[in-house]
């Protein structure tokens, strides 16, 4: 299964964070074991995701699976439990016997939880007990299931938010940027931002590569191809590649190149 051309979210039950997180964490998900039985009709399956810089939490449940991160191949065994950047594209081999529980966090979230960049991630799978303590952990994966797991979770962010304000004003001007670049529809430049936030454009560059794990414009970049294909595989005859900046359907086409790998036509 491929992100965005197939439905990779039929193989999950997923919920919104509470009011207080939802600036921080995108989802909370859980592999619906019903629904992999309908959708995949083999012993092993492959989900393939782009780069989104959204750091993203698997907490093994299941079985264990093979992942292929940018250049990286590892085998994650059954109790084992990974964080990832998703800076590449990522490919997890799994086994009908999945279940992984998923916390996926906007970028720059991660660090007004944590306190700490999501720079520091890399292209690294780090392994989530040095993060987070392993007894909260296994506390975590006794749960009864979703629901419960998330109320656990949920209660512990928002304690580690609060202990971490000040870490939270230092990301400010970075979430303005993105908001402000994506309110004008994909197209400002650098030095657009960097005067909206009254820095200088070497400036903002330089905290934007500490704070997201890559430059502005490789981030702007992928973050255009991911909505601008996420449109146009939802309805092609509505689909303008100039709504998002491109210059023509051509130019659109390669930067899908760039993003997935492989040209539009092999979709």
């Amino acid at each position: 299964m491929i992100e965005i051309f197939d439905d990779i979210r039929s193989l999950y039950q997923f919920k919104a964070p509470c009011p207080e997180l939802k600036d921080h964490i995108e989802f909370f998900s859980e592999t619906s074991a019903e629904a992999t039985a309908r959708f995949i009709d083999a012993e092993e399956f492959t989900v393939r995701l782009f780069p989104s810089y959204t750091p993203t939490i698997w907490i093994n449940l299941g079985s264990p699976y093979r992942i292929k991160n940018g250049k990286q191949n590892k085998h994650i065994p059954r109790k084992t439990d990974i964080l990832v950047l998703r800076d590449t594209t990522l490919e997890r081999h799994n086994l009908i016997t999945d279940h992984i529980f998923t916390v996926k966090f906007h970028p720059l979230g991660f660090e007004s939880i944590f306190g700490f960049s999501q720079a520091k991630i890399g292209s690294d799978m780090v392994n989530v007990s040095e993060i987070i303590d392993p007894a909260i952990l296994k506390k975590l994966k006794n749960m009864a299931g979703l629901e419960d797991r998330i109320v656990f979770l949920e209660n512990w962010f928002i304690e580690k938010l609060h202990k971490n304000l000040r870490n939270q004003h230092d990301l400010r001007g970075i979430r303005l940027a993105l908001d402000n670049h994506f309110q004008s529809g994909l197209e400002m430049k650098n030095y657009e931002i960097a005067d909206q936030l009254c820095v200088s454009e070497k400036t903002f560059y330089r905290h934007f590569k500490n704070s997201m794990g890559t430059n502005p414009k490789t981030y702007f970049s992928i973050t255009r191809a991911r909505t601008a294909l996420t449109a146009y595989k939802k309805d092609k005859s509505a689909f303008s590649p100039y709504d998002f900046g491109y210059y023509d359907f051509g130019h659109f086409s390669k930067d899908v190149v760039k993003f997935t790998g492989s040209l539009l036509s092999g979709f």
